[in-house]
């Protein structure tokens, strides 16, 4: 485990070799030690040291004030980015996030006791190989997230701390220790003082994870209800019907493992279901969900807003949540109008949506529909390999040919996209000479 070497840089070693050639300690520290113990490859290499921020500009003569009040400078070196900081102790916590001051420390071993995980906590340099202060390197071995210290105190200073121990317990698939889940869910409330992009960002990483299924465990100790009340609402949601097997939120995760670990993909099927909380229907004991898609299209858009997603997420997520049900008939005409309806450029992300949405359906569901899905998907590629129009820039005819025949303004786009329905009905019809003889027939 301590063979680590390999994974460090060559200019952060010579960067902790001038702090050392200087009198200073200097120490890879956090994120990259952990990932470099798990033989993960790192992005991001920051350096801890005794140095004080004006000693540590003193020393390389490219760097960036990043956060200079709490001790760290970016150091530019050999084109490279490293952010080197000061070892510190944090002042009171008044809002939940950030200390009201900090003390510099010349104590590497004071530094690490205001870290949030053990297994965030370990410093390396090649002197002195792997240094731990906290127990980071057995929780490693056994798979834990621990909270360092008092746990209840590390989430009431930055309670940003709650989402990035489920966070980090979903991207390493490890356990959370007892005594640091029972402090996330004391301390749940306290995520109301933390900025929703910031929630949302770790909340990113999690669900694009290889473990979604920690957002039960986050239901189970009221986090996800202080973000995500609606979805927290389907996890109980049952689904008395023969195509089910699951809740609608567990079936939701479950369909979440089942798709690729996109962003987009992942949230689609996170909320392609969320508007069953509000359609359920029960007949004969039989529960229905009329029109949910609709709903769950109406959420995900009030959902992804609150959450502050750029537009273009919100509107790739909520379109194809409000069509993830689609059904389309098993010829080569049909298919391509559910291309032309979902765009050719959102169609394969609608039919992987499909096949995650089935997988995590009953086996009966899963007999009845998969084969005909596969079907479709067979279609679609014998489709592609005939390079069919399905848009503007692939008709024969265009705008400057319209201009020339007298068309003006609005007239244009309203021929143009008539002429692209005809086409797709018929692939025949993309010709030249058919369309600009019959083009008083797409004026309306």
């Amino acid at each position: 485990m301590n063979n680590i070497s390999e994974y460090f840089p060559i200019a952060g070693y010579k960067l902790l070799s001038l702090l050392h050639e200087h009198g200073y300690e200097g120490y890879f520290i956090g994120g990259c030690v952990r990932d470099a113990i798990l033989k993960r490859k790192a992005f991001d290499f920051d350096i801890a040291t005794d140095a004080l921020p004006s000693e540590v500009k003193s020393i390389f003569p490219h760097t960036i004030d990043t956060g200079i009040k709490h001790g760290t400078v970016t150091v530019i070196l050999d084109g490279e980015s490293f952010e080197v900081t000061t070892y510190r102790i944090d002042g009171k916590y008044l809002d939940s996030r950030h200390p009201q001051s900090v003390t510099f420390s010349r104590s590497l071993k004071e530094d690490v006791k205001r870290r949030d995980l053990t297994i965030n906590a370990l410093a390396y340099s090649l002197e002195s190989g792997i240094i731990d202060y906290t127990g980071g390197l057995e929780d490693i071995k056994n798979k834990t997230i621990r909270l360092i210290g008092n746990k209840n105190k590390r989430l009431e200073e930055d309670a940003l701390r709650i989402m990035r121990v489920y966070r980090f317990a979903a991207e390493l698939n490890f356990q959370i220790e007892e005594e640091t889940l029972e402090a996330t869910s004391l301390s749940a409330e306290l995520l109301n003082n933390i900025s929703i992009e910031r929630i949302r960002d770790e909340f990113n990483k999690l669900i694009t994870s290889q473990n979604v299924m920690i957002i039960k465990k986050m239901y189970e100790k009221n986090i996800l209800a202080n973000f995500l009340p609606e979805f927290a609402e389907t996890i109980t949601c049952k689904q008395n019907n023969p195509y089910h097997k699951y809740t609608v939120g567990i079936h939701s995760l479950v369909a979440m493992n089942n798709i690729d670990n996109d962003l987009i993909l992942r949230l689609v099927m996170l909320l392609h279901d969320i508007g069953k909380i509000k359609t359920k229907t029960t007949i004969n004991n039989i529960d229905h969900f009329y029109n949910h898609q609709k709903y769950s299209y109406s959420m995900s858009l009030d959902i992804l807003r609150r959450m502050k997603y750029p537009n273009k997420i919100i509107e790739e997520v909520s379109f194809l949540v409000l069509h993830h049900c689609d059904m389309f008939s098993l010829s080569k005409k049909s298919i391509r109008k559910a291309m032309y309806k979902i765009t050719p450029e959102l169609f394969p992300s609608f039919l992987k949506v499909r096949e995650a949405d089935l997988l995590s359906q009953s086996d009966l569901s899963q007999k009845e529909k998969i084969p005909k899905l596969q079907e479709a998907i067979n279609i679609y590629q014998e489709i592609l390999k005939e390079n069919n129009c399905f848009s503007l820039k692939d008709l024969k005819v265009n705008g400057n040919d319209l201009i020339a025949l007298g068309y003006r303004g609005k007239e244009i786009g309203v021929i143009l996209n008539n002429m692209l329905k005809a086409v797709i009905e018929d692939e025949e019809k993309n010709d030249k000479d058919y369309l600009l003889t019959n083009i008083f027939s797409f004026e309306d």
